[in-house]
């Protein structure tokens, strides 16, 4: 099947707002390419073994959708079209373009294979493409990952935060709800820190890529992959609740987690873009936590929770 990739520049501020409209229409793959965010890594050294040449500070970013080219395709870029004009209405001094082009399915996955190299996250964990070699320490948790066409290589902020704040918390024997599992790479670790892993999503080809990943690694007596709306296809509690999404839909699914997340859980919620931060820290202290930590990685943001009042919960 051929893809169609639709790029859209806009300014920074804005790179959430685009990238909620390409969930809105299904997309099976977004990605957001922040100047900043790679300005950051590559100073930090964790990126050293790449070769980006000089990084320019252009105060845009390009946030990428993939769509199927089937007979949906027009409808879905007119919604596009309409939802970036809406955009503009609504924040006149941002700059939007628009641009697509046409892509063969294996154009996607060399697209991945040349960014995607072996990255060392926390203490011990390696995130490790299928098709890299890595040199590996004792202790380490090896994560093998082929992201295919789901969000989720480890490398984003929203991610590495995730994996460093889990490496710290999961215990062996825990259950843990992975919301919005993308490629399953927060599932796979979970289980390879010893938990019992229930990793949703509302996207099919992600319930693919995530169950194929899970197998790789060899972790599917426990991980369960499934397909649903965020919280509704879970029974039971969990010790762990993670949503490595977007504002808004943390927004949403705040209300099921008195439903799912145990009276002495975590909830990990990341995903979010700063100036949404001070807006979600409040919607989650409403909905009855309150929060441990909140981390800031370039630009982006971690609230670890717990039930306030854990006795009534």
């Amino acid at each position: 099947m051929d893809w169609r990739e639709v790029a859209v520049t806009v300014s920074s501020d804005g790179e959430e707002a685009v990238a909620d409209l390409f969930y809105q229409l299904g997309c099976t793959g977004v990605s957001i390419e922040d100047p900043e965010v790679l300005l950051n890594y590559i100073e930090s050294g964790e990126w050293d073994y790449h070769s980006f040449g000089e990084v320019k500070l252009t105060g845009t970013s390009v946030v990428k959708g993939y769509f199927a080219e089937d007979d949906e395709l027009g409808e879905k870029l007119g919604k596009l079209d309409l939802g970036v004009q809406e955009l503009l209405k609504r924040s006149p001094d941002w700059v939007i373009q628009t641009k697509g082009l046409t892509l063969k399915e294996v154009d996607w996955e060399t697209a991945w294979k040349a960014y995607f190299k072996p990255v060392r996250i926390g203490k011990h964990i390696l995130v490790k493409p299928t098709w890299e070699q890595a040199e590996l320490l004792p202790g380490d948790i090896v994560i093998e990952l082929d992201p295919g066409m789901a969000f989720g290589t480890g490398t984003h902020p929203t991610t590495t935060l995730c994996l460093k704040t889990m490496e710290g918390i999961i215990k062996p024997g825990q259950t843990v709800f992975d919301l919005g599992t993308g490629s399953g790479i927060l599932a796979v670790a979970a289980a390879k820190l010893g938990a019992k892993v229930e990793a949703v999503d509302l996207d099919s080809v992600a319930i693919k890529v995530a169950q194929e990943n899970v197998d790789l690694n060899g972790v599917h007596d426990r991980v369960r992959v499934a397909r649903g709306d965020l919280g509704t296809v879970l029974t039971g509690q969990a010790d762990v609740v993670i949503a490595n999404i977007i504002a808004d839909v943390i927004l949403i699914l705040l209300p099921d987690l008195k439903r799912i997340l145990h009276p002495n859980g975590e909830f990990l919620a990341s995903g979010i873009i700063d100036n949404r931060a001070d807006e979600v820290e409040e919607a989650i202290e409403g909905a009855g936590l309150e929060i441990i930590e909140r981390i800031l990685d370039s630009g982006w943001i971690l609230f670890r929770a717990r039930w306030a009042n854990r006795e009534s919960v």
